[in-house]
């Protein structure tokens, strides 16, 4: 599977002046909302890391909001788990709200559209382990390589490497290129 042809041919692969939610800038970004409304390409990356992550057996599958709750449906489909989700709780770090249950001794696999310094995936673990659940590994679509994840188990899809540029130094701003917020 090409995944960065299926963010490309949905309109999901951006380029132009991006501020990202770091506060760096990039010249390129993928909207992965765009390429995940579409049941077909999600189902795929769904499989593909259900696929990656072999013969583990999860109780259930969690996901940061927004960018991770389709995901997490779909991988926990394609592992025969439950799928749950993580938000912000206001205070920096992330919650599971209790519509849904976590029992202690249960496992997990933790998983994120795209993986840049991987602080909204380490939060959503951070969430379930506080319930009593452990961690068997973590995945995404895109790892951007910057991450500073736990010692777990990690697999991607893709990997990619777009430059980005702190705010201050940034030569998409000396060339007064239109940031967007994304």
């Amino acid at each position: 599977m090409n995944v960065l042809d299926r963010y490309k041919e949905t309109g999901a692969y951006l380029e132009g002046h991006f501020l990202l939610a770091s506060g760096r800038h990039s010249p390129k970004f993928l909207q992965s909302t765009t390429v995940m409304q579409h049941p077909e390409h999600a189902l795929a990356f769904g499989e593909a890391i259900a696929q990656k992550l072999g013969n583990v057996k999860p109780d259930f599958v969690i996901g940061p909001a927004m960018g991770g709750v389709v995901l997490a449906f779909v991988v926990a489909k394609a592992l025969g788990c439950r799928a749950l989700f993580a938000e912000k709780d206001g205070k920096g770090g992330m919650l599971i709200r209790e519509a849904f249950k976590v029992n202690p001794g249960e496992t997990f696999i933790a998983v994120e559209d795209v993986v840049t310094t991987g602080g909204s995936l380490k939060k959503a673990i951070q969430a379930a382990e506080r319930e009593g659940a452990s961690c068997l590994g973590m995945a995404c679509i895109i790892d951007r390589g910057l991450a500073d994840l736990p010692d777990l188990p990690f697999s991607s899809l893709d990997k990619v490497v777009f430059p980005t540029y702190a705010a201050d130094d940034c030569p998409l701003c000396q060339a007064n290129i239109r940031l967007e917020e994304v």
